[in-house]
């Protein structure tokens, strides 16, 4: 699914939420990362396979998004 270099993490790696962004829609609070995995704005993400992550305290740990090239 992604196309760039270095290739972003896979859904099921720890830190997936670091792919880039390749839609972003701030308006209904959700992004789509190039590795199919939906973020919220409460920091919560649903994974491809359609299980989902817990909503995290992003103030302990920062992954940085990429944007797309």
């Amino acid at each position: 699914m992604c196309q760039h270099q270095p290739r972003c993490p896979l859904a099921s790696a720890p830190d997936h939420e670091a792919a880039s962004l390749v839609a972003f829609h701030p308006e209904q609070g959700w992004g789509l990362l190039c590795n199919g995995v939906v973020v919220f704005d409460d920091t919560g993400a649903l994974l491809p396979d359609g299980r989902s992550t817990p909503v995290h305290d992003m103030s302990a740990h920062r992954v940085p998004m990429r944007q797309a090239a």
